[in-house]
């Protein structure tokens, strides 16, 4: 994969901003022509440094009013297990994102539900019918203060 210039750089801050610049604008906020901007946007998606384009859906609009972070302990880490739970977080709608961590607990759970009683329901009916579940700790967002899916490139 070859080193991302200033030019490639900047086109990916662009689109991150809004996906739906078509390669005209971007070009005009470069100071470049088209036909650069479309072959560059096609080398970045090809080489994988843009994954995929998508929506950002505001979440209050259509009433996921509430986000909570989940941490989880597993009871036994064989890799079947891990292996396990990771096939089952993935049938979790409410679950946006999980990561495996080091630390005290196993992995980390973001969570966006309506309200509290749902994030209940989840937590004492969905992932406690999990295997191998043995702590579950929850914090609740009470105020978004920095909420972004751009990434910083050096």
């Amino acid at each position: 994969m070859a080193r991302l210039d200033d030019i490639d750089k900047a086109i990916i801050r662009l689109l991150q901003e809004n996906a739906k610049y078509t390669n005209k604008e971007i070009a005009e906020r470069l100071y470049l022509t088209t036909t650069p901007v479309f072959e560059r946007v096609k080398k970045l998606e090809k080489e994988g440094y843009i994954d995929k384009y998508v929506a950002l859906v505001n979440r209050k609009k259509v009433g996921l009013q509430m986000i909570a972070y989940c941490d989880v302990s597993l009871k036994e880490h064989a890799a079947a297990y891990l292996e396990r739970f990771e096939q089952d977080i993935q049938s979790l709608p409410e679950v946006v994102e999980c990561y495996h961590i080091a630390g005290m607990f196993d992995y980390l759970l973001k969570v966006v539900v309506p309200d509290m009683e749902t994030y209940q329901n989840f937590v004492s009916r969905k992932l406690a019918a999990f295997e191998n579940i043995g702590r579950v700790q929850s914090s609740f967002v009470m105020t978004e203060i920095k909420a972004s899916t751009a990434l910083h490139l050096p």
